[in-house]
């Protein structure tokens, strides 16, 4: 093949290594516009891992590049007067200059054509002169060749919060070093590596409006650099920071994180009458936040999976979509991790009011890659101290974070898990069965620390489906009453949790294993709903509701409360959540009002919170109650992550104990980035920006997931829903697995345990 990489950043370099290693006969040349070994930044960081990806491709330029490495274990933080370190990270800094120079003799020895000084405006002309049959496009961030043809690229560009600035310093840091500075108008970071024997690289990073407010769009290079060196004066040692983008002016050498995505990364284009396909490559196809290291690691990473491909694949075409499937999805993967990682710099603010030892454990597990184990792994001898910090236990082992009891209100839960509300679609005229007994009954014997019963409706029009249970009578709360009893009499200190929620427009529906969501073929029943919008195109219309329909409802829901509390119920939630009746108020998708209940977020929480604030009145004092809310819409037009956080605050206002955080379902069109633990942010952010207690819930499937969730403060509940549909005693089991022993088993199941932990012990040392 002859093959033409249009940039000589480390994707084009490497790529044109492999591809010549693959066949020498291939002719292969790198077309880059700066002079040879010419280069802008500092240093770059590739994990343990990555370079264990480098040996298997390439061993020689793997040995070099190792060679010339800085391997440090060791992560510090310095935030609010104090430094907390942990080790056994294991990443690697190099110079960018001193790496494009390895690459670039690797090439110079294999006889892959450099061409340096070369700045290509027409790529096609390039092409035919060179008479490609493979055109990489590896010409970084503002790729040229991507603009060109965006149409089938189709990139999705989006420029992130914070203005950071990528400077150099003669001090070398021993560890990865992150340090937090508080000014009058907000947080700056710095994030510093060392590179070489006496270079560390040195960002500094903040939010725009912080960055404007000192002025710093008003400086010039020389000043805003020495503005800096006055911030972070205590960790530099008397030294100065370097700039080395001369060619930039002023401010414009602080700039905003643009995160790159692109639907398609191959386009064909017939040039000179032969069809060339052009791959994207590197920053050209995507981008990942500095603050996980990855755009290095992505881009040769790249050039090995396309090498890889052509190697499996004996036609080009074949080779170029195995290149863009399996990519695509693995570069989304850490995209995702980035945008977490991304977000949490954006918003030091809102993790200001935690502890240094939990700041620095809500850094090292940001992205949602690191987990509770991994960490573990890393350094069991600093996370011991630090659960033992959490749990404020000193000279014992401290349980896991998953298994420390929490009190709200004058309810003590024994640990962090609840077994979410599940639809089972067998109740009889909403009167509760012995399945349920024996559903929720086992699952309060499962070590939960609470067991919420499914959604359970005010008023039999409330039901989602004809086998959903009711709470509008007496008969309903004596069957309940029986199903909390045999809990609180058998289920070593569990608490039961009652959801109350109306279907509203999402009524009359069929069963789960049915056709969910879809109308019954007869016997429906009128729905309601704050403005007649169905819920999609064959829903029932609902009735838009007038004001003695929110009378009568507000009564239903109080009467239902005070049934609850005679049935021994220790927590109370209301459904606001998943378009159900009063979901339907809140989301502007589907509250069309004009009246003081519709516009304004404020007014589309009001018949809401006026249902709370009446249930609230009758529940008692000492007990708990939550809301669940879909915290985003996942919908144009719909509400969103900001708004999530402002309903939090009216809530929280009324006297809600807990926000319970779901998002979606509100709409059929909503479109959710699904992942696991893909909801925790939202509840993070209303957590630590609300003051509220939170529960985390959605693809919470591990009990490591629980662990990091709870120890970094991101919530201080986890709802599993399906792993305890599989397993209705997952939390003992999950405690097992962990050989911790602050749990308690049912006393008749206490051989069972005994067993189960040294089958566990057994395999751990196997």
């Amino acid at each position: 093949m002859r093959i033409l990489c249009l940039g000589g950043g480390p994707a084009g370099l490497y790529f044109a290594v492999l591809m010549k290693l693959q066949n020498p006969a291939n002719q292969i040349t790198v077309v880059e516009r700066n002079r040879p070994f010419d280069t802008f930044g500092w240093g770059v960081v590739l994990s343990d891992q990555t370079l264990g990806n480098l040996q298997v491709a390439d061993p020689v330029s793997a040995q070099l590049i190792g060679d010339a490495f800085n391997h440090w274990d060791d992560i510090e933080v310095f935030f609010k007067g104090h430094s907390v370190r942990s080790g056994g990270h294991g990443f690697c800094g190099i110079g960018r200059k001193r790496l494009l120079n390895i690459l670039q003799d690797r090439c110079i020895e294999l006889g892959v054509d450099l061409v340096f000084e070369t700045d290509v405006q027409d790529d096609q002309a390039i092409t035919e002169k060179y008479h490609a049959d493979l055109v990489i496009a590896s010409d970084g961030l503002n790729s040229r060749i991507r603009n060109r043809y965006a149409d089938t690229f189709k990139p999705d560009i989006d420029l992130r919060a914070c203005r950071f600035v990528w400077l150099g310093t003669h001090k070398t840091f021993d560890a990865f070093t992150f340090a937090f500075e508080q000014t009058d108008h907000g947080w700056f970071a710095a994030h510093a590596y060392k590179f070489d024997d006496n270079t560390s690289t040195f960002i500094v990073e903040t939010p725009e409006a912080v960055w404007k407010a000192h002025g710093l769009d008003q400086m010039s290079q020389e000043e805003g650099i020495a503005f800096c060196e006055k911030l972070f004066a205590k960790y530099l040692d008397g030294n100065t920071l370097m700039n080395n983008a001369t060619h930039v002016r002023g401010s414009a050498i602080w700039i905003r994180f643009p995160r790159v995505v692109c639907e398609r990364w191959v386009h064909h284009e017939t040039i000179a009458g032969k069809d060339v396909p052009i791959v994207l490559m590197g920053d050209a196809a995507h981008t990942a936040h500095f603050s996980i290291g990855s755009g290095t690691k992505l881009a040769l990473e790249d050039a090995i999976e396309l090498s890889r491909c052509f190697a499996q694949h004996p036609a080009a075409d074949q080779a170029l979509q195995a290149y863009e499937a399996v990519r695509s999805v693995e570069v989304l993967k850490i995209q995702n991790a980035a945008r977490n990682s991304t977000e949490w710099f954006e918003n030091v603010d809102r993790y200001s009011g935690l502890d240094a030892e939990q700041f620095f454990y809500s850094l090292l597990t940001r992205s949602q890659r690191i987990s509770h184990e991994n960490l573990r792994v890393r350094d069991a001898s600093w996370l011991q101290g630090y659960e033992q910090w959490l749990a404020k236990s000193a000279g014992q082992p401290a349980p896991p974070p998953m298994l420390l009891p929490l009190k709200v209100r004058e309810l003590t839960l024994k640990n962090r898990i609840v077994v979410s509300p599940m639809a089972t679609y067998s109740a009889v005229d909403g009167l509760p069965q012995d399945f349920h007994l024996v559903h929720l009954g086992a699952r309060a014997l499962g070590g939960a620390a609470m067991v919420f019963a499914e959604m359970t409706a005010p008023c039999p029009e409330g039901r989602i489906t004809p086998g959903c249970p009711g709470l509008w009578n007496e008969q309903q709360m004596l069957a309940w009453k029986r199903i909390v009893d045999f809990a609180h009499r058998s289920g070593e200190g569990v608490a039961m949790g009652m959801q109350l929620g109306h279907s509203g427009p999402k009524g009359s529906t069929q069963l789960g294993w049915e056709a969910p969501d879809e109308p019954l073929p007869a016997g429906n029943w009128p729905l309601l709903a704050a403005s007649a919008v169905p819920y999609g195109p064959t829903n029932a219309v609902p009735a838009a509701m007038t004001r003695d329909d929110m009378d009568r409802i507000k009564a239903q829901f109080v009467q239902s409360t005070r049934y609850a509390a005679q049935a021994g119920f220790d927590w109370l939630e209301l459904h606001c959540a998943h378009g159900y009746l009063l979901s339907s108020f809140i989301t502007p998708l589907t509250n069309q009002r004009s009246d003081e209940y519709g516009g304004s977020l404020e007014n589309r929480c009001r018949y809401p919170l006026e249902v709370f604030a009446a249930m609230r009145s009758v529940w008692p004092a000492h007990l708990p109650m939550s809301v669940r809310i879909s915290a985003h819409d996942w919908a144009p037009g719909g509400n969103t992550a900001d708004d999530a956080v402002a309903m939090a605050r009216l809530f929280k206002a009324a006297g809600c104990d807990f926000i319970d955080v779901s998002s979606g379902q509100t709409t059929r069109a909503a479109k959710p980035v699904y992942g696991r633990m893909y909801q925790t942010p939202f509840a993070d952010r209303i957590r630590n920006e609300v003051g509220i207690q939170t529960i985390a819930v959605g693809a919470i499937s591990e009990v490591d997931h629980v662990n990091s969730i709870i120890a970094a403060g991101r919530a201080d509940l986890c709802a599993i829903a399906r792993p305890h549909l599989a397993d209705s005693a997952w939390t003992l089991h999950e405690a097992a697995k962990l050989q911790s022993r602050a749990v308690d088993w049912p006393k008749p199941y206490l051989s069972g345990r005994d067993q189960m932990y040294r089958e566990l012990s057994k395999q751990k040392q196997a």
